[in-house]
Parts: structure tokens; C-alpha cells; sequence
């Protein structure tokens, strides 16, 4: 019986392709950030730490979410994770989209349209963290910390990546950060979303077939 292939594979693809991924992955994920901020039903966890750490330093929410991003990097080294250009961009492109997305994008006191803006976020967050994932130029500081670990303790991403967010989450809301439903919906589903849509966008090398 012929073996069948389970999830959509891309191959022989233009570097330049898989650069624009990522970058659009990080652009996104900018936004998607920023629309959760605005939505003020509660923000998903890394924004609970960052909002934390705003109030304490004063600092805009892209600025200490780069200096986070820095941090998150050192934990890469016990993992052996290698860093890539993905990996850069991350740090540079999503701390400058959120200030800029909070400036264009304003915060949202209708419930209906508080509704739209957090379950939109949600899933559009879930959809560029698979994008500039699958992109395979190298995973941003948070995602290369959550497939080390996977890698390392043979976890699901999906159960990794929510253990990751929980402990986020306790500390950001330690430092006074915000909490509130969109919190919870956040971290319950961010790791099934991004598990579902990485084999969609992932770029993985096909071995070549023998005659």
C-alpha cells in the first residue's frame, strides 16, 4: 500500500517566497497583538507581561516587547536552539508594528465590537505564528523557547506552547497586568490554533524519491 501524506507539504520553494512569509507572519503577528490590547477584554498572556512591565518602566508596549524578546533569547542556550534571520526580524518588525497598529487601531468600548476585535486577534495571532514558523528562516524568541522545549521533553507544541503562556500569564498578572476573559480564551487556544495551522503554511524538505 502506497504510503499517503497526512498534511500539505511545500517544496523547491524560492527563498524569497519564504522571506515574504515570514515577514507577513510578523507583520501580522504585530497587529494581532495590538488588536488585543484595544479589544479591553483581557490580554493574552505575553501582553499581561508586557503590560506589566510597561507600568513599570514606563516604556512602550513594542519597546519591552523587544527588551522581553532579547530575555526570552537567553533561555535559548541550555535548549541549544539555533537562531536564524526569522529570528531577528522577529524581535525588530512585531515591536514596531504593535506601536504602530495601538496609534492607527483605537481601543474599543462596544461589547459587539470588542467581541470581533478579540476573537479576530486570537485567530489571526494563530495564523501568523504558524506563517513565520513554517517559513523555517528561524522562529522568533517565544516560539523557538516553545519547540525547543517540545523537542527536548517530546511534548506536543500544542501542550508545550499552553504551559509556556499559563506561566507568562502568572507573572505578567504578578506585575499588575491585565486580565480578564480574552486572557483565558487566549491561552486555551492559541496552542491548538497554531498546531492546526502549521502543517498548512510549514516549508519542509522532501526527501528525493528512489526508483
Amino acid at each position: 500500500m502506497p504510503k499517503v501524506d497526512l498534511f500539505p507539504v511545500r517544496v523547491s520553494v524560492h527563498p524569497s517566497r519564504r522571506l515574504t512569509q515570514l515577514v507577513l507572519g510578523l507583520v501580522l503577528y504585530g497587529a494581532s497583538a495590538a488588536m488585543l490590547t484595544r479589544a479591553n477584554l483581557g490580554l493574552d498572556p505575553w501582553n499581561v507581561l508586557h503590560e506589566g512591565l510597561t507600568k513599570l518602566t514606563g516604556l512602550t508596549f513594542g519597546t519591552i516587547t523587544a527588551i522581553a524578546s532579547v530575555a526570552v533569547l537567553l533561555l535559548w542556550i541550555p535548549l541549544r536552539q539555533r537562531p536564524g534571520i526569522g529570528t531577528v526580524l522577529n524581535v525588530i518588525i512585531i515591536s514596531v508594528t504593535v506601536d504602530l497598529t495601538r496609534i492607527v487601531l483605537p481601543e474599543q468600548h462596544t461589547l459587539g465590537w470588542q467581541i470581533a476585535v478579540l476573537v479576530g486577534g486570537v485567530v489571526l495571532n494563530g495564523l501568523a505564528t504558524a506563517a513565520y514558523v513554517g517559513a523555517r528562516l528561524g522562529p522568533g524568541p517565544r516560539d523557538g523557547l516553545m519547540t525547543g522545549l517540545a523537542a527536548r521533553t517530546g511534548r506536543s507544541v500544542r501542550l508545550v506552547r499552553t504551559g509556556i503562556e499559563l506561566t507568562v500569564l502568572a507573572t505578567g498578572w504578578l506585575l499588575g497586568g491585565t486580565v480578564g476573559v480574552g486572557t483565558a480564551l487566549y491561552a486555551l487556544a492559541i496552542g491548538p490554533l497554531v498546531q492546526a495551522f502549521l502543517p498548512l503554511v510549514a516549508y519542509r524538505h522532501r526527501p528525493p524519491e528512489v526508483d
